[in-house]
């Protein structure tokens, strides 16, 4: 399947966590990515990522056309050293995002994804989202 999006993934735990990005085109979906990989984050995909699941997991890379691009809106496609692939462990919907949100999850492919809303443009934003990975692995240790 492949879906409209970016995906990002960041080392914690000693595995890769993997953030897939949507939002229609134009909503920073790209700014959020370039600004991430300042936080620790590697580009897998983007705009478009080739979702599959295995095992009761979701999993995410980019088409091997679009491998290591990037666009960086008023300068074009850059080469960025991507990762292969990543688990999909959250997704990030663009957006206002409530202050105090109930929590939420997405089916993809059978799998349930937690999802947190995100205002790409606040300068938190890519603080924000190693803050709702650490959130979520946290719960799932302690459901272990």
């Amino acid at each position: 399947m492949i879906q409209h999006a970016g995906l990002i993934a960041r080392r914690q735990g000693g595995l890769w966590r993997g953030v897939l990005i949507e939002a229609p085109s134009g909503a920073g979906k790209s700014d959020l990515a370039i600004r991430a990989l300042d936080h620790g984050f590697r580009l897998v995909a983007d705009d478009r990522v080739l979702l599959w699941s295995a095992g009761g997991r979701l999993y995410g890379r980019a088409p091997d056309i679009l491998a290591g691009q990037i666009e960086v809106r008023g300068q074009g496609i850059v080469q960025v050293a991507p990762l292969a692939f990543s688990e999909i462990t959250l997704l990030v919907q663009l957006g206002p995002a409530e202050r105090l949100p109930d929590p939420e999850c997405a089916p993809f492919l059978g799998v349930q994804i937690p999802q947190v809303r995100i205002d790409p443009f606040e300068v938190t934003a890519p603080h924000k989202i190693v803050l709702a990975l650490s959130a979520f692995d946290a719960a799932h240790k302690r459901r272990i």
